[in-house]
């Protein structure tokens, strides 16, 4: 039986939780998550943890925050005056707000504290600075072409 390697398009049953237990994503009652290997399409540390396995094999892998989503960057955190948000808006914690930046890119802010005057954003993603465990199950190995 061969075994997943850089270029191959795999597919796997995997369940993600952070290191407290906290499930966070899983592809339970979904069809298998399919990427290439070595592609970037995925972290790289499950990237990474995928490789060499076969078709049947189970196994658990720990990815890093390095190799997950990164570090925290306080830096992403900001306070932004409520009078800068559309009025109709009514901000709470939790809030996902779409924002622009200068070069027009989108991106996604989290809104972490309201106040009267403000409110604190964090453009980090919300796995950033977290250790993630994987338990992955290999389903399909599709050789490269």
């Amino acid at each position: 039986m061969s075994e997943a390697k850089s270029g191959d398009t795999v597919r796997i049953n995997y369940t993600g939780k952070l290191t407290d237990g906290t499930r966070f994503d899983s592809s339970e009652g979904r069809e298998p998550l399919e990427f290439q290997l070595g592609s970037g399409q995925i972290i790289p540390g499950l990237d990474r943890g995928v490789e060499g396995m076969k078709v049947g094999d189970k196994q658990t892998v720990t990815v890093p925050a390095e190799e997950a989503y990164g570090p925290h960057d306080a830096a992403k955190v900001q306070q932004v005056p409520r009078n800068a948000l559309p009025p109709e808006l009514e901000p709470q914690e939790g809030m996902q707000l779409q924002a622009q930046t200068p070069e027009g890119a989108q991106m996604t802010l989290i809104v972490t504290a309201v106040a009267e005057q403000e409110i604190t954003v964090d453009a980090n993603h919300p796995l950033a600075g977290k250790d993630l465990i994987f338990e992955i199950e290999m389903v399909e190995i599709l050789k490269a072409a």
